[in-house]
């Protein structure tokens, strides 16, 4: 065999290698120093796995490039961290996101008992910044008029219509803090010209003089600006930053007390091992760029609160299968098996296309070949071809003789925003795929891992009942 086929030679010929978080020994991969085939051999896959470690770690680091950034500019405000809890919100995530002094953005209804769950336990004091986004149906509004009055001095409603205040006006006692989300303008490669989600930018100022000031019991403090397509060195999102920055620097003329700017979330994840973006430089520009917006305009700078939630807790994922069958269909296509669904496991890879990271967990050692990646559902949409830096999938060669006594074991890595309650977590997925095992790992005072089932695999007996059987 040439020696420069192996697959570990392919890794580390292709990327800097081992990189943050990846590293191989003995021919097995390491997940942020745990060894998967450890896992695999007392859990089995398919699995997820939550590192949660890795959350408190994501959190650290935007906060010290915010306040670095910061000082560097000489900025006055302050920068505020908030969770964007529909990244994933299973109790271990709020919990490890909480240890690390931050905030809360939420975006329905049912969040708001969460609010409430977190708080009894002493874990979100009700001085805490809770951002409550997304469009408000009567009971989203009744939770919030319900947590004002209890205390929650903080709790921000962002109003996404102009309708929504009405009901605060009829059912909100004493002083509220309230926010205005700008309906920004989409992607030019956007079906849409205008986002639905928000009030547009040329009615905000007259809105604000008919409905907000005259009623001294609302305060405007906040100005909420979000691009769908993340925070993004392009001219797009720094043309929009600057629309929003007028708004905000009008607004701020007529209305002494709005004080804050929320740029929203999308600050993107490693989704390759070739992923390459320069956090630093992207978060020192927003500022600089805030900065001399405001002084220009004679208005001082807002404090600047961000809603990270992919880049929260998506690091902290990972998805482990194993290759349970080897199908060459014609001369030129070979498809490995998983014992699972893509669709249902891993919903953005078929939703949207979404790409993570993919590395085999052991046969690095083996002569490599280019395959198809085949989940379990009778779909032909079930099925991962390509990565993010390459239009296909190189994996381990296993020979069809040894697939069941020396298994190939595979892992899709960042998949922790999103994938279960996309996926349906608990309930009926695409061909009765059962959901997989999900461990959550963690470490004690003395840095020792310490692991846990959260959820068992799904239980036929569980699906039919949900279907009415039982």
């Amino acid at each position: 065999m040439d020696m420069k086929n192996k697959y570990e030679d392919l890794i580390k010929q292709t990327f800097e290698f081992p990189q943050p978080g990846f590293d191989v020994q003995d021919s097995e991969l390491h997940f942020n120093g745990i060894p998967l085939m450890d896992v695999i051999e007392q859990y089995g896959t398919p699995l997820k796995i939550s590192y949660l470690p890795k959350i408190s770690e994501q959190i650290q680091k935007a906060k010290i490039m915010f306040n670095v950034g910061m000082a560097k500019a000489d900025y006055k405000g302050k920068y505020v961290y908030c969770y964007c809890t529909k990244s994933s919100q299973f109790s271990f995530v709020l919990e490890e996101v909480l240890r690390n002094d931050v905030h809360i953005e939420t975006s329905s209804a049912y969040d708001m008992p969460i609010i409430k769950e977190l708080n009894a336990r002493g874990l979100l004091p009700k001085d805490k910044y809770i951002i409550c986004n997304g469009y408000k149906r009567p009971m989203y509004q009744e939770f919030i008029v319900e947590l004002k009055n209890e205390g929650f001095e903080n709790l921000i409603p962002i109003l996404d219509s102009k309708n929504e205040i009405n009901y605060y006006k009829e059912h909100l006692k004493g002083q509220t803090k309230i926010g205005i989300r700008i309906a920004s303008e989409e992607e030019p490669t956007f079906e849409f010209y205008s986002s639905r989600l928000g009030i547009r930018y040329k009615d905000i100022l007259q809105f604000y003089e008919e409905q907000i000031k005259p009623d001294s019991r609302f305060e405007l403090k906040m100005l909420h600006f979000f691009i769908n397509s993340g925070i993004r060195d392009n001219v797009y999102y720094w043309s929009e930053l600057s629309k929003c920055l007028q708004v905000y620097c009008d607004l701020k003329k007529i209305c002494p007390e709005l004080d804050s700017l929320n740029i929203g979330g999308g600050l993107p994840i490693r989704n390759s091992l070739a992923f390459e973006f320069d956090y630093e430089y992207m978060v020192e520009e927003i500022i600089r760029q805030i900065k001399a917006f405001c002084n220009q305009q004679g208005v001082d700078e807002p404090n600047i609160f961000t809603e990270f939630g992919s880049f929260t807790v998506g690091e902290s994922g990972a998805t482990l299968f194993s290759i349970i069958d080897l199908k060459q269909q014609n001369d030129t296509e070979s498809w490995y098996m998983i014992d699972s669904s893509f669709i249902t496991t891993l919903p953005d890879t078929w939703g949207i296309n979404q790409r993570f990271i993919l590395l085999a967990i052991n046969h690095w050692n083996t002569e490599y070949k280019r395959v198809n990646l085949g989940g379990l559902t009778c779909d032909s949409l079930d099925y991962y071809n390509a990565e993010a830096h390459i239009s296909q999938v190189f994996l381990p060669k296993v020979e069809e003789e040894s697939i069941l006594t020396d298994p190939l074991y595979i892992g899709f890595f960042h998949t922790g925003a999103y994938q279960e309650s996309l996926g349906g977590y608990g309930g009926i997925q695409h061909c009765l795929i059962p959901a997989p095992k999900h461990v959550i790992i963690s470490k004690d005072e003395d840095g020792e891992l310490s692991t846990y089932i959260f959820g068992k695999e799904q239980s036929y007996k569980s699906m039919l009942k949900t279907l009415g059987y039982y």
